[in-house]
């Protein structure tokens, strides 16, 4: 387990200690450590840049939350509902193609660490472009957090359409690759997916055009509106689900 020196683990990882070292548990305490290999790891107090990986997803986020939330001011309840709204939405984010069967369209994302499958949005009323004061509570904090996805899903999807210089290759697009379907207007924690089926290559031999197949039908997309997700080696696999362990654990 990975942690940030947040005083939560350090006084977690302090209570086990002092009960492996107690007589009457530590053989049964012992036996579950090493069961499941646990083993803590801290980063060095005043290091955060040592949590790349996680801080750079927090600091994604973070900077759209300030600006839409400016100076409005909410309760206990309501921040604490926003702040684990964002959270979903955090861990909702598609990072590589489930399976490598071709009829399979689910992608892997963080939730399936937490919950064993990709989390959901409850569908709700779009309130983003409706007056705040116009609103009740529960609809203003909700207005915040669509605000907050629209913004930041954009700018991720963004980081997955890498564009080459043009003394470069362009962007290998072939059949079998799973791919989000950019949507400015896609609801919270909702990411179209599809895989590619047909690509339409120009007269110089370069695709510029998709036919994808989703849950809902086929589709004919430019490349500019889907983002390939990576497709990575079993060794890449392995290290990408590590790094992502090591991210819900902190």
């Amino acid at each position: 387990m990975y942690s940030d020196n947040g005083r939560n683990f350090v006084g977690a990882a302090n209570e086990l200690r002092q009960l492996v070292r107690s007589e009457s548990h530590q053989k049964a305490i012992a036996q579950e450590c090493t069961n499941n290999s646990i083993r803590w790891h801290f980063n060095p107090p005043k290091a955060s840049h040592f949590g790349g990986l996680w801080e750079a997803a927090i600091a994604s986020a973070q900077k759209h939350f300030v600006r839409v939330l400016g100076t409005h001011t909410l309760a206990y309840d309501s921040m604490e509902t926003l702040l684990t709204q964002i959270e979903c939405c955090l861990n909702s984010r598609p990072l590589v193609a489930l399976a490598d069967d071709p009829s399979d369209l689910e992608a892997l994302t963080p939730g399936h660490f937490l919950t064993g499958s990709a989390l959901k949005a409850v569908p709700d009323i779009d309130v983003a472009e409706i007056p705040f004061n116009r609103l009740r509570q529960w609809q203003q904090t909700q207005k915040l957090f669509q605000q907050v996805w629209r913004r930041w899903h954009l700018e991720y999807l963004s980081t997955l359409q890498s564009r080459t210089k043009w003394c470069k290759p362009p962007i290998s697009i072939e059949k079998g690759q799973l791919a989000i379907i950019k949507d400015d207007n896609s609801p919270p924690m909702n990411w179209p997916t599809g895989k590619i089926i047909e690509t339409h290559p120009g007269d110089d031999g370069t695709t510029r055009v998709v036919t994808l197949q989703t849950p809902s039908g086929r589709y004919t997309r430019p490349i500019s509106k889907i983002c390939l997700l990576p497709i990575a080696s079993a060794e890449e696999k392995t290290s990408s689900i590590c790094r992502i362990v090591h991210l819900h654990c902190s």
